[in-house]
């Protein structure tokens, strides 16, 4: 009976996971929801300890963002990471259990308790990256960090088959090349398959600066390609909801 269930389950989940000739990328996206009095720490415990430990453990790029405006009742800082599989993302925590300089960087940080807590609490959001745009891409920006903004978006469907039909209008629909063809550096587009507000996808844009950004969604409203595609009766009502923070990365970011 048991096995029974396991192959069930395995079969129910198959249409989310990517082969190994897909070599779709996994990612996580790690929300720490803080005080200000926290917020020091944390930086310390993400440069110090947490970045370096996955950079150790084969995860080269590591994004870190703060909303450009915060909402000073919950503060948050988003860390990004791409893994190769779910092994990888699975096998992490026991890599940093094993990791004998991340416990000792990270210790005083872990060792709050009650009022010295580090943090409220960590959201953990999983991805799959789109068929077309398979992995993440560190984006191709010359302003400092300090003036850049990067566009986070989740895009909430009614039901699955919405959910899908909007992914499907990302890669086959051709919605990814209209966004590479303007030149909107973005990170990553995947579609989660663990998290609070599902079903959704999530997807990344950068830009130089805000006049940057602006540039580019008016250029992307009037492209004829967008509007051809937007206005396509396969792919209406596909959107329920749509959530759209501007972030910043912070000085020790990876990108």
């Amino acid at each position: 009976m048991k096995t029974l269930l396991a192959l069930l389950t395995w079969c129910i989940a198959m249409p989310f996971f990517a082969t190994g000739k897909d070599k779709q990328q996994y990612y996580q996206i790690r929300v720490y929801h803080i005080h200000a009095s926290q917020e020091a720490a944390l930086d310390n415990y993400l440069e110090q300890a947490y970045l370096p430990a996955l950079h150790r453990a084969g995860i080269s790029r590591v994004g870190v963002f703060k909303p450009i405006t915060q909402d000073t009742a919950d503060l948050r800082v988003y860390v990004f990471s791409a893994f190769s599989s779910l092994e990888q993302v699975a096998q992490l925590p026991a890599r940093l259990e094993k990791d004998a300089a991340y416990n000792s960087a990270a210790s005083t940080f872990m060792s709050g308790y009650n009022e010295t807590a580090p943090y409220r609490r960590v959201e953990s959001i999983l991805l799959l990256a789109f068929k077309d745009m398979p992995a993440m891409a560190v984006p191709a920006l010359n302003s400092p960090k300090s003036e850049r903004v990067y566009e986070l978006r989740s895009y909430e469907s009614a039901t699955e088959a919405y959910h899908h039909n909007k992914v499907k209008m990302f890669n086959e629909g051709g919605e990814i090349e209209i966004f590479r063809r303007l030149g909107f550096n973005a990170v990553f587009y995947g579609s989660v398959i663990a998290g609070s507000q599902m079903p959704n996808l999530m997807y990344m844009t950068t830009f130089n600066n805000k006049a940057d950004r602006d540039a580019h969604w008016k250029s992307f409203g009037a492209d004829p390609a967008w509007k051809k595609l937007s206005a396509m009766p396969e792919y209406a009502h596909n959107v329920s909801h749509q959530d759209i923070i501007f972030v910043r990365p912070t000085a020790y970011s990876d990108f």
